[in-house]
């Protein structure tokens, strides 16, 4: 067995997404959002929304200031002259997948088909047809939202009351038809989902495609994944597209023995590691980008401890006098370590960038942190439309921070 260095391992995980490679000169084009989905897969989505959205930020730190309309036209453009890239489902979790991975897929919408049939059964005595009645005003109204479904349905339906966050039967069902890919997302304002029939979103080359046989399915995910980390353990690969144990282990398997897979060792890692094949290790990884909580670099939190040597953990449900470094804090990648992380809100009523609270890693120096954050900083403010970034008084980098921007 191969034995990588954990040095070796980081970088080559590293420029598995990107890190590796220069930012572009001009603005970033259609072409650069192609080549990083290419790397990283996939793009999560999430609700939060006190810096920027989860789904841009993992391109401004790979490509830096681009224009937004990049992924809102790949994934919810109604041009025919530019057809849509990416779809919304369930692949990490809620995330933006390149349109031709949908049948990969087919496995997980019959998972939910099962998952979803006692609510149903228990759904059909009160209100009967309405799977029926949603999918027939969609495909009258669409792209149409929940509560558009449900002021136009909502007269003959009772609502539900207690459990699934007291959201009425519709909006279930909407999530049902959804997941079942038999509803998908049209569009988005704001960040409600318009939801509209696949026929109407995807291309009929995808919608026609046979069915792809689920260890198929497993095997090409699987290889997505390991596309994306450059080198990982089978527990990291198996969490990019949340497969399940057995099929996970199967697929690594018979990708190994393909010679798609190397199993190698990093000391250190407690488990063995498998690199892909055509992953690349760069002598040196330069640059510098924050990164969100949600990207596929650092959602593994167990990897980046492993690969940074950095205890990660999300704080947003934490209480605020149990936080310890922030709401929503992004870590801080220079030179192929993250050295620092900074807690964030895009505060657009006072249009600034607020660091609410900046935290140097053991060892580092801050003078030279401070300084490329603080470019950083400043970058990020623009891109957003700030006017400038104000550095509050949390954390031990707070001070020199503040100099420096």
């Amino acid at each position: 067995m191969t034995q990588m260095t954990p040095s070796a391992a980081r970088r080559t995980a590293l420029a598995a997404q990107g890190f590796a490679d220069p930012r572009p000169t001009g603005v970033p084009t259609r072409r650069h959002l192609q080549r990083t989905i290419d790397r990283v897969q996939l793009l999560q989505l999430d609700s939060v929304n006190v810096a920027v959205r989860a789904h841009y930020m993992p391109l401004f730190s790979r490509l830096g200031p681009y224009p937004t309309t990049l992924v809102d036209d790949a994934a919810w453009s109604h041009s025919t002259r530019r057809p849509r890239t990416l779809v919304e489902f369930w692949a990490h979790e809620a995330s933006l997948i390149p349109v031709e991975d949908w049948p990969l897929f087919r496995w997980r919408m019959d998972r939910y088909e099962s998952r979803y049939a006692n609510y149903l059964a228990r759904v059909a005595p009160k209100s009967p047809g309405l799977v029926d009645d949603v999918l027939a005003t969609v495909k009258e109204l669409g792209p149409v939202s929940a509560g558009t479904l449900e002021s136009t349905l909502g007269g003959a339906v009772p609502r539900a009351k207690g459990g699934w966050w007291n959201r009425s039967d519709i909006k279930h069902i909407c999530e049902f038809l959804f997941a079942t890919g038999q509803l998908t997302t049209a569009t988005r304002v704001g960040f409600q989902r318009l939801y509209d029939l696949p026929e109407r979103v995807l291309p009929a080359s995808v919608l026609a495609a046979p069915r792809v046989p689920d260890d198929e399915a497993a095997r090409a995910l699987t290889l997505r994944a390991a596309v994306a980390h450059g080198v990982g353990t089978e527990k990291d690969l198996r969490d990019y597209y949340r497969l399940e144990p057995a099929r996970s282990q199967q697929a690594v398997g018979e990708l190994v023995e393909a010679g798609l897979l190397e199993p190698v060792s990093v000391p250190g890692w407690r488990h063995g590691a498998y690199r892909h094949v055509d992953a690349r290790t760069p002598r040196r990884v330069e640059g510098r980008a924050l990164l969100c909580p949600f990207d596929p670099l650092i959602w593994e939190r167990d990897r980046a401890e492993r690969l940074f040597g950095f205890r990660y953990r999300i704080e947003i449900y934490v209480p605020e006098a149990k936080r310890v470094y922030g709401y929503y804090v992004f870590p801080f990648l220079l030179d192929g370590e993250l050295v620092a992380r900074v807690d964030l809100k895009a505060d657009r009523a006072g249009g600034v960038l607020r660091v609410q609270g900046a935290f140097l890693e053991l060892g580092q120096d801050a003078g030279r942190v401070a300084g490329e954050l603080g470019a950083e900083l400043r970058v990020m403010a623009e891109w957003l439309g700030l006017s400038g970034v104000v550095v509050g008084e949390r954390g031990d980098l707070a001070g020199a921070l503040r100099r420096a921007v």
